[in-house]
């Protein structure tokens, strides 16, 4: 007896290779994958096909006319190249292929990479911010080098500073600039320069080359040595179209190592004519000053007496003067004598004796006459002293208490003078003359006051 088959779902071989196609864009996203191109095709659709492939395998390629117009370099076969993919299907014929959306060349496109990660993390820190910067010396006798010592760029820096500034002292700091050990190396270097405090200002240099041979100095740590440097330091690596992380972290960058040189070096020549220019100008304003000085001179001594003449005026002068004064003393004991004189005439006629008893005279009198005007005085004001007294006894409160009469205060100490001023059961003093007596109040009455108009 025959079994019947299983009930599968059958497929076409459209729908399969659509289902693969799905699969492989589902769980193999955007790669990046490096290979050699091979079998390049050049169809008139402008669309390319290759093949990738390594020592041991291959894979077949498709790269749209759209997706090329970032490629700049030429893509032919043999070339070593590093793409972006996705991977597909090609439901056609059921190849598997991949289809390229971004291509470079595989050593630089690295690198670049990694030089633009390396740029955006550093710039983000502040490595290469301008408030960070030193400024750069206007007068510089020591330069330091950091270069390799047999390299054409030290060759470059020394023939341009021995022409334009022969004077300028320079360091060099031997340093290896490409290779493995190149990047401790410069490390080394710009540390011991920084320390060694010769110098004015460093310069970091090597001539042009490859993104490969220039890569020591986008190395991380030679970007943090030049920012930790306290010295001015100079970038001169390769050529002008040549740029590193070392430019970007560094005070200034030149385009060549000539060109720091040129930097760094006043020009000796030009120097010179500055020189001459000023000394001319100095030639002119002495001979201006020295001229004006002999005017002055010529002025002045048209102004300025002989001294022998000079002083024959002093001396006619000082005789004048000599004569005034013992003319002026003369006149002054005179003036002295005859006061004198006069003086000791009145003092003869009127004598010291005869005044003092004239005085003595007087005095006596007004003692006389003093002592009855004191006693009329004192029994004036005694009368006027007893008159006072009887008038204040008189008017006197305790002499009216005696007389019957007693003063009303309030609780507080305040004098009653109306009914209005105290109320029923309130407590007042009664002060008497022999004392005080507290009572309450228990009626009030008031008199009834009749007023009398005259008709």
């Amino acid at each position: 007896m025959i079994k019947a088959p299983e009930q599968h779902q059958i497929l076409s071989v459209t729908q399969l290779n659509q289902n693969v196609g799905q699969l492989l864009e589902k769980h193999l996203p955007r790669l990046w994958v490096e290979g050699e191109l091979s079998n390049l095709s050049r169809p008139t659709s402008g669309h390319l096909y290759f093949t990738l492939k390594d020592q041991n395998a291959q894979v077949r390629c498709a790269m749209f006319r759209n997706n090329q117009k970032s490629v700049t370099f030429s893509i032919k076969n043999g070339l070593q190249v590093l793409v972006r993919c996705r991977a597909g299907i090609y439901a056609g014929r059921g190849d598997y292929q991949l289809i390229i959306e971004h291509m470079e060349e595989a050593g630089f496109g690295i690198l670049q990479r990694k030089f633009e990660e390396l740029k955006h993390r550093l710039n983000k820190e502040g490595l290469f911010a301008k408030k960070s910067k030193t400024q750069i010396p206007t007068s510089i006798q020591h330069i330091g080098v950091i270069t390799s010592s047999s390299g054409a760029a030290i060759r470059d820096i020394l023939a341009v500073l021995s022409r334009r500034c022969p004077y300028i002292k320079v360091s060099i700091y031997p340093s290896s600039v490409q290779g493995e050990r190149a990047a401790k190396d410069i490390v080394n270097a710009i540390k011991l320069a920084d320390s060694d405090n010769r110098c004015d200002v460093l310069i970091l240099s090597r001539g042009g080359g490859s993104i490969e041979d220039l890569w020591p100095f986008n190395e991380e740590s030679v970007a943090r040595a030049i920012y930790s440097c306290k010295l001015p330091l100079v970038s001169a690596i390769g050529h002008e179209i040549d740029f590193t992380i070392a430019d970007f972290v560094s005070d200034y960058r030149a385009a060549t190592p000539s060109a720091a040189a040129e930097l760094l070096s006043p020009d000796s020549e030009r120097i010179l004519q500055q020189f001459a220019y000023i000394e001319q100008q100095l030639i002119k304003l002495s001979k201006r000053r020295i001229q004006e000085l002999h005017q002055k001179c010529d002025l002045l001594s048209q102004r300025l007496k002989h001294p022998s003449r000079k002083l024959a005026d002093q001396a006619n002068k000082l005789e004048n003067l000599h004569k005034r004064l013992r003319q002026s003393v003369k006149n002054r004991l005179e003036r002295k004598n005859f006061h004198f004189d006069s003086i000791s005439t009145r003092f003869k006629a009127n004598p010291p004796n005869k005044l003092i008893t004239s005085i003595q005279k007087d005095l006596s009198l007004y003692v006389k006459r003093l002592h009855p005007a004191v006693t009329q005085q004192l029994a004036r004001f005694e009368s006027r002293y007893i008159q006072a007294v009887t008038t204040l006894d008189a008017f006197s409160p305790v002499k009216t208490l005696g007389r019957g009469y007693s003063v009303l205060k309030s609780e507080q100490g305040v004098v009653i003078k109306s009914t209005s001023d105290v109320g029923i059961e309130e407590l007042v003093t009664a002060q008497l003359v022999d004392g005080e007596i507290v009572c309450s109040i228990n009626r009030i009455t008031k008199n009834v006051v009749r007023s009398f108009s005259n008709k």
